[in-house]
């Protein structure tokens, strides 16, 4: 009976400090604890060899440390990070006996994968959002923030599948590099939106590997979540607007965007109009009656519309894939006949 007691009591001391699940450095002086809402705890360091210690301070005991800027019992060359479901994250620092930093260590908390996501909400059920103009290895992804918590991006990884070894950096201008065997990524990063290159990619090759895009996010109290999206440039290719220009009272003409990936004959676009008649203003919203043509070219296209048109709307995606419409472009036609018959009504 007393060997089943202390049996427990040894099976609960076990579970109450268990260490993390997995822990890994993002960026230098950056730590990742993954933990699954157990307690437990992960030992920091403030000066990894006997050397730096001695050269630092003459006595381990001499250091003391700060979390968030706030003065912690604790002293010594190392510190007991207490973790608790996603508590524990913060930025720790430890200092020599007349208060001199000699390190620190960020502290961030992952969450298990099954946990509700917290940084970023959802849109058309995906976190992340990545867009193409053209096929020259050029994408943007872009995220929304929720709207009452605070977040920053922690780090950003892209590379082609399945070289998940990429190694990924940031300099002091804020562009990351993801160099691999497979691809060579540079990204920009704004507030809710990165910009990324493939240096590598052929855009009259067809793509083999998928493009992985990873965004690491943090919040304010030191979570961190990863947000995941992978695709081919095919599938998320989108053609900027149409130019549409009107040649005379019936005929319009419109071009491929300029930023579309040239030879138009090797990469075609399919275009489609809509003509509106008299209260169908909108092209994202028309009316009941409203019918869409789609159309082939490869070059400048012109088109007959009908009289009864009040205006038209052309929109163009590209031929070969099963990617998205450009966002419509909407044109109101001049009736120049109408215009000088009403001059002339006048004059009687």
């Amino acid at each position: 009976m007393k060997w089943f007691a202390f049996s427990i009591i040894c099976a609960v001391f076990q579970i109450s400090y268990q260490n993390p699940t997995k822990h890994w450095t993002l960026l230098p002086n950056i730590l990742v604890l993954e933990v699954d809402g157990t307690l437990g705890e992960q030992n920091l360091l403030c000066m990894e060899s006997p050397q730096e210690l001695i050269g630092s301070a003459n006595q381990s005991q001499e250091i003391f440390w700060k979390k968030n800027g706030i003065d912690q019992a604790q002293r010594g060359n190392s510190y007991r990070v207490q973790l608790e479901e996603s508590l524990g994250g913060g930025n720790y620092t430890c200092h020599s006996e007349d208060g001199s930093l000699l390190n620190h260590t960020i502290v961030l908390i992952k969450e298990d994968k099954s946990k509700r996501r917290k940084i970023l909400v959802t849109t058309d059920e995906d976190y992340l959002k990545c867009t193409a103009q053209n096929y020259s290895g050029e994408f943007y992804c872009s995220w929304t923030w929720h709207s009452s918590r605070s977040g920053r991006v922690a780090f950003i990884k892209a590379h082609r599948v399945p070289d998940s070894n990429a190694k990924c950096s940031v300099d002091t201008s804020g562009q990351w590099t993801c160099s691999s065997g497979h691809g060579n990524f540079s990204c920009t990063l704004s507030d809710n939106r990165i910009s990324c290159l493939d240096k590598q990619h052929c855009p009259y090759a067809e793509e083999s590997k998928q493009i992985c895009v990873t965004v690491f996010v943090s919040s304010q109290h030191f979570l961190l979540e990863e947000y995941v999206q992978c695709f081919y440039l095919s599938e998320i290719v989108k053609p900027d607007k149409v130019e549409i220009a009107q040649v005379n009272t019936t005929v319009i003409q419109w071009s491929y965007p300029s930023s579309w990936s040239s030879p138009y004959s090797y990469f075609p676009l399919t275009f489609q109009i809509a003509q509106l008649k008299d209260g169908c203003e909108s092209c994202d919203n028309p009316c009941n009656n409203y019918q869409a043509l789609t159309l082939h070219a490869t070059d400048t296209f012109q088109f007959k519309v009908k009289q009864r048109a009040k205006a038209v709307c052309v929109r163009a995606k590209d031929a070969f894939s099963f990617s998205q419409w450009s966002e419509w472009s909407h044109k109101r036609l001049r009736n120049h006949r109408k215009k000088r018959n009403k001059h002339l009504n006048k004059r009687v």
